[in-house]
């Protein structure tokens, strides 16, 4: 197919287990990758992945969709501006509420359910990656992991505490057994609250902002433009239209396989913290 076609760009959507051999295939015929997530299913792999497409000289693009979802491009814009002073920390509790009995993700994604490594792994890089986009890079994790659902493989819950290179500590609460008020429960499967110097803003389950200002007890909602298209706020789209910006040299790149080692050494680190019961500092 890639002889016949000549594509310029191969967006893999296989299993993880088929993600290296299709990049090497794409990178034998100079063609740029946007690669599906979980990234090669493990670090060594995913490492072996940004070495062949950096001698091939292709562009390797990891297809991690959350940053694009259209409430945490707007939260960036607010931090980036600077209104809110210092930012002291931020949580996130994900609770999709797809995880209860016997049946859990059955009638979705039954194969969440044999996963040996599942909430991490799955849905907490994702927010590993929101963490690092609006607050910087990781200086350390601690965290405790649990499974409470016995019908599947992996952990379905747990707390994780990254502490941000500029100080900043940002929490992962995650249970995905349990829920959160939204219309959609897919549409953010959680909610955020991120306190600064100048108050506190909020991410509700319906993609909503609020921003309460620091000594008030009224919240005020800010209003700003997205699309309740499919997937998180049509956050894939977005997330396309941005690599093939960056191919054509109209944007940043973002999430390249280089990059996006970063967030897969941050997992390894969360597991390791969870099965050592300790601190874990980065390199």
């Amino acid at each position: 197919m890639l002889d016949t076609e000549q594509p310029d760009v191969l967006d893999v959507i296989v299993p993880p287990s088929g993600h290296l051999p299709a990049i090497r295939a794409a990178a034998a015929r100079g063609i740029h990758v946007i690669c599906q997530k979980p990234f090669c299913g493990a670090l060594a792999d995913a490492e072996v992945a940004a070495t062949v497409a950096a001698q091939a000289n292709i562009t390797l693009i990891v297809h991690e969709n959350f940053r694009f979802q259209p409430w945490y491009s707007k939260l960036h814009q607010i931090l980036s501006s600077g209104v809110l002073g210092e930012v002291y920390g931020a949580t996130f509790r994900l609770r999709p509420g797809d995880g209860q009995g016997d049946e859990a993700y059955l009638a979705r994604q039954p194969y969440f359910r044999d996963m040996p490594r599942f909430m991490v792994h799955e849905t907490g890089i994702h927010y590993v990656d929101v963490f690092r986009y609006l607050f910087g890079e990781v200086k350390a994790v601690t965290a405790r992991l649990r499974r409470i659902n016995p019908v599947i493989a992996g952990e379905d819950a747990g707390l994780v505490v990254l502490e941000m290179m500029d100080g900043i500590t940002a929490v992962l609460d995650a249970n995905r057994l349990a829920d959160h008020p939204a219309s959609n429960r897919r549409r953010t499967l959680g909610e955020m609250l991120v306190e600064t110097e100048a108050g506190a803003v909020a991410i509700t389950g319906n993609g909503e902002i609020y921003l309460r200002k620091h000594g008030e007890n009224l919240a005020e909602q800010i209003d700003y433009e997205w699309q309740d298209v499919d997937f998180g706020g049509d956050c894939v789209y977005r997330t396309q239209v941005a690599a093939i910006r960056a191919l054509l040299g109209q944007g940043p790149l973002v999430n390249t396989a280089a990059q996006y080692l970063a967030n897969l050494c941050v997992e390894e680190a969360i597991y390791e913290s969870h099965e050592q019961g300790r601190r874990i500092a980065l390199n």
